[in-house]
């Protein structure tokens, strides 16, 4: 199957190579650029825990000057992948959530006190689930730091897109509601809205999938939000279609 890849780099080779491995043709084209935010102030006094639902967040802070500082407060995952980069980068204590914002919330609810202290939330400039209400509606004083923002190319890669026109692209993987619209904008901007409908969108979460909908487009759900079933799930379908 050809597959459009739609991440920011370096997460967008990252998933081509995982493809490729599985057998798929990727071409890719990332949507979102990273732009780190060098001059944050990480305000760590008296901070109980980490909450981080990206791993650009964990890249821009591994840049950080007060990276060490950061090292010694335990962190809050978001899911499996984010956890992971956060023990790379020499976090030791990490707490693992399901994958989402909203269980991330109930995870924390569930395990913390709002009275030892407030929590630090690394963050983005666009935020898909508002962890940080969530979590003040029940007592929690969190302070909002931006490390990163995602800046929407302005145009399809000439490859990709003469592989939309023709025809010779079968699906496109979405990871965020955000990169959705990207893509969106972007076919109707290079007037390939009508041969992207003949795509097959695999989307890492039902909120994706529902910013599809002006879009006309057969979607696809992963079971749960994780890279590796997003995957699973084209594998299937690419199996049971050959």
């Amino acid at each position: 199957m050809r597959v459009l890849v739609t991440r920011p780099e370096p997460d967008a080779s990252r998933q081509a190579e995982m493809l490729s491995a599985r057998g798929h043709e990727p071409v890719v084209a990332p949507l979102l650029s990273i732009e780190y935010l060098d001059d944050a102030t990480l305000d760590l006094a008296g901070a109980q825990a980490l909450i981080v639902t990206s791993r650009n967040a964990l890249r821009a802070l591994a840049a950080h000057k007060q990276l060490d500082e950061a090292l010694r407060v335990p962190v809050l995952a978001v899911g499996d992948a984010t956890a992971h980069a956060a023990q790379e980068l020499g976090f030791r204590e990490v707490t693992i959530g399901l994958g989402t914002g909203a269980a991330l919330a109930g995870l924390i609810k569930q395990e913390l006190e709002p009275k030892e202290g407030p929590l630090l939330y690394l963050t983005g400039d666009v935020i898909a689930y508002d962890l940080a209400a969530a979590l003040e509606a029940h007592g929690f004083a969190v302070r909002k730091t931006l490390l990163y923002r995602g800046v929407p190319v302005s145009a399809l890669p000439s490859e990709a897109l003469a592989m939309l026109k023709d025809g010779r692209i079968d699906a496109v993987i979405l990871m965020s509601p955000r990169t959705a619209r990207v893509f969106m904008e972007l076919l109707v901007k290079h007037e390939v809205a009508e041969a992207g409908k003949g795509l097959i969108c695999y989307c890492l979460s039902e909120a994706i999938a529902e910013e599809l909908t002006p879009l006309g487009v057969e979607v696809r759900v992963a079971a749960t939000p994780r890279e590796e079933d997003v995957l699973a799930l084209l594998d299937s379908e690419a199996a049971s279609s050959a």
